[in-house]
């Protein structure tokens, strides 16, 4: 009798997802910190660079403007087309775009043409960073995750401040003559590092189901942040012309038309490019909700402070810069100790944070108050270290709360929504609370104007505070 064997297929496991090694999360975490350095960088780097290329003030607020809201414009768009194309491959393309754009804002014969590379720079960071955060979330899990996280929100924080301190100490070398422009040439031998070490160690990623671009809602979110933030940064400087006011009469529009456009889209089994859908994520919509105040506050009162220190105060760029290496110090420090407090008391850390950091704004305003026009590092010093540590105790944690609960397939879109969120806030928070500071100054005299900002600063903290209270207990 002859028997029959049938072979029965042989299922195999799905390949699991690459590994994120140390040297990668290294090479992300630094290509993370390029961005934010390079938007504070330049704060104490302005008055230099006005002297030098004789910009008004006006097109000064555009090199700072220009960047940030190129770079909020394009970030989501980034993130769909890191999870279609491969998110290693736009990372690779945006770092070395931005090592380019950056060179360029060194060799910038005029002020226009800084303007000009600044913005390609923004458009270049926008391609690169939202796959620092899609790559951390599709290659890591569990406590690797959760420390990867709080590695990119210490890192986040600390690049904001010591880009100022950066700024200022570049600024006064005056490497080789260059001056002012070395705060963007530093960016070239960084940029080349950052593309040997990704080219080994950064492992390609792309989501399983890729979306295609969404163009209409692309141009409608364009709309919403240009029509918003580019009268708020222009406006005074250009003494509030017609178009500043229509620009801002048609941002509700526009975000109006964005919103129904993506839900329609969303509703009909679409893949728009701000799912609202995602926002059903409790977790995400409430995290969110707390970067935008505490994002407003922390790059206002960069700009503001380091405007006051020189103007006012008479400091030079690194004593200007270094008048805030307490916070950062402190931030640092303190970061390190966060993962195991929020494992310990779970999210309760942020509005302590949030307290901590009311206690030493409220400290440096006593301080600006008190002792103007002799205002630096020693009576900044006790504010700036306590408002550091409270910094510290919010951002990282904020960062991991709104993509504990994302799912892998959409973390460029969750990643790029996050970034774009901080972004146009730290852009609007120059806007805003910056243009508070430069229209009460005339009237006011520089002591009254930095007192009165600061104190709008702290009502921004307290905000920040209170919506914390909402968050979830524990992250997922």
């Amino acid at each position: 009798m002859t028997e029959t064997i049938t072979s029965r297929p042989v299922r195999t496991a799905p390949p699991a997802p690459p590994a994120l090694g140390g040297l990668g999360l290294f090479t992300v975490l630094l290509a993370a910190a390029l961005p934010l350095v390079d938007f504070f960088i330049v704060n104490v780097a302005l008055p230099t660079i006005g002297t030098d290329l004789a910009a008004s003030e006006a097109v000064l607020e555009l090199v700072v403007a220009g960047y940030g809201v190129a770079y909020a414009v394009l970030l989501v768009l980034g993130g769909r087309l890191g999870d279609l194309f491969g998110r290693r491959r736009l990372f690779l393309g945006g770092m070395a775009a931005f090592g380019l754009t950056s060179l360029a804002c060194g060799l910038a014969p005029d002020a226009w043409t800084l303007v000009a590379a600044r913005v390609a720079q923004g458009a270049s960071a926008a391609a690169m960073l939202p796959q620092v955060l899609a790559t951390i979330q599709a290659t890591t899990s569990g406590p690797r995750r959760a420390k990867a996280m709080g590695l990119y929100g210490a890192t986040a924080g600390l690049s904001m401040v010591a880009g100022q301190i950066l700024g200022g100490v570049l600024v006064a070398a005056d490497i080789a003559g260059t001056g002012w422009r070395s705060v963007f040439l530093v960016n070239v031998p960084v940029v080349l590092v950052g593309l040997f070490l990704a080219a080994r160690a950064v492992p390609e990623t792309r989501s399983a189901r890729p979306e295609p671009v969404d163009v209409p809602g692309t141009f409608l979110l364009a709309a919403s942040i240009l029509t918003l933030l580019v009268p708020l940064t222009e406006g005074r400087a250009a003494g509030w012309p017609l178009w500043t006011w229509l620009s801002l009469a048609a941002f509700p529009f526009a975000a109006a038309a964005f919103f129904a456009v993506e839900r329609r889209a969303d509703r009909a089994g679409r893949t728009p490019l701000v799912p609202p859908s995602l926002f059903a994520i409790v977790s995400l919509r409430r995290g969110l909700l707390l970067i935008v105040p505490f994002s407003i506050g922390f790059s206002g009162f960069m700009f503001v402070i380091a405007v006051a220190l020189q103007q006012g105060a008479g400091l030079g760029p690194v004593a200007a810069g270094l008048a805030l290496a307490p916070l950062a110090v402190v931030f640092f420090l303190f970061s390190l100790a966060g993962p195991r407090l929020v494992a310990r008391y779970g999210t309760r850390v942020v509005p302590t944070g949030a307290a901590l950091q009311g206690v030493g704004l409220a400290l440096m305003t006593l301080a600006a108050w008190r002792s103007w026009p002799d205002l630096g590092l020693v009576e900044l010093l006790p504010g700036a270290a306590v408002a550091g540590a409270g910094q510290a105790l919010q951002l990282p944690v904020i960062f991991r709360v709104i993509l504990s609960e994302v799912p892998s397939v959409r973390a460029g879109v969750g990643s790029g929504v996050m970034i774009t969120t901080q972004q146009s806030s730290l852009a609007l928070g120059v806007a805003t609370l910056g243009t508070l500071f430069l229209s009460l100054t005339p009237g006011m005299g520089m002591r009254d104007a930095l007192v009165t900002t600061l104190l709008v600063q702290l009502a921004a903290v307290a905000l920040t505070g209170l919506l914390s209270l909402r968050l979830p207990r524990t992250i997922a």
